[in-house]
């Protein structure tokens, strides 16, 4: 966080204006991301630059301390075979707060940061103060990231402020740990309601509190999707997204990170969803500290491409962990 009390005023906490979505632009033009042609050295930089943007996740019931302990050592050290220069760890490890102490102290110093849903994820059917004491039990267990859910039924029911009201309750609950908000986006059924939703998460987050202080860039990310809805993560979705982002930039100048997540499995879709933010948003907004993908299964597929870039044939799927 950093102090600038003349921002105050201008980041007063106020409902964002709608702004209607071309839906048939945005579908052309998402597509036209996908026609890029990426020669082998840049696509090659493009495999190692997603790969260093995955939140490796495990959110199943059936989650145990030493399969996260095995996410974590694929996290620092995706595979085995040797690269020139080497290859990048993942961004972070995602869990449920009961198992970020184990996350964190497996992970140690390698730089991989945890994050751990939270606020009743993945419905967010719960009582505020139940969200709130789950967010505070992920940060003290150890958290760096908090990947919160916020209430469909409220901003489908026409609460906004309310939808306003716990995000920055929540946010002030996170501390030091940034904070990814899921707006569930199959959920919310049109590009339009995507945007304003946007645009509100962004609006309540990035508000100044009283004693003055305000968001660094990538300390809050808008997310997508949970994983556990059908659609997940689009590129029209993700398109809208990068452009509420672009325009809160030019209104607040904090550069608010994306996480597209579910349903992106492969290595080709990836690259095109880091040309459509290389065009939306510009080359500073390719970083993990800007953009990440929440997406477990596409890390051996990124792998296998890097390894077929470098030496010719693939890899057989048996051939590179699936922890």
């Amino acid at each position: 966080m950093r102090t600038d009390p003349t921002t105050e005023r201008r980041l007063a906490p106020t409902l964002p204006a709608r702004r209607p979505v071309d839906a048939v632009g945005a579908q052309q033009r998402a597509e036209s991301f996908t026609k890029r042609s990426i020669k082998k050295q840049s696509k090659l930089e493009g495999l190692r630059r997603a790969l260093s943007m995955l939140d490796l996740t495990t959110l199943e019931g059936k989650d145990s301390p030493e399969k996260v302990r095995a996410l974590c050592r694929k996290a620092m050290r995706p595979a085995d075979f040797p690269a020139d220069p080497p290859l990048p760890s993942v961004a972070a490890v995602c869990v449920y707060p009961t198992l970020v102490r184990v996350a964190k102290e497996t992970l140690g110093e390698s730089g991989v940061k945890v994050a751990s849903v939270a606020t009743g994820f993945p419905s967010g059917q719960f009582p505020l103060d139940v969200r709130l004491a789950d967010v505070r039990f992920a940060v003290a267990e150890g958290a760096d990231e908090i990947d919160m859910v916020i209430s469909r039924g409220l901003f489908l029911a026409g609460q906004h402020r309310e939808v306003m009201d716990e995000i920055r309750a929540i946010k002030h609950a996170c501390g030091p740990a940034h904070l990814k908000i899921i707006l569930e986006t199959g959920e919310l059924e049109t590009l339009d309601a995507v945007r304003f939703a946007s645009d509100l998460a962004i609006e309540a987050a990035v508000t100044v509190p009283a004693n003055g202080t305000r968001c660094e860039d990538g300390e809050v990310f808008i997310k997508t999707s949970t994983g556990k809805v059908t659609p997940a993560a689009t590129m029209p979705v993700t398109l809208v997204m990068l452009e509420a982002i672009r325009d809160a930039h030019r209104r607040f100048g904090i550069r608010i990170g994306m996480k597209p997540a579910g349903g992106i499995r492969t290595a080709k879709s990836a690259l095109h969803y880091l040309v459509m933010v290389q065009e939306t948003l510009g080359p500073e907004w390719l970083s993990p500290h800007l953009f990440r993908f929440g997406a477990s299964t596409l890390a051996n597929d990124l792998l296998r491409q890097v390894l077929k870039e470098m030496r010719g044939p693939y890899v057989g799927s048996g051939d590179l962990s699936e922890a």
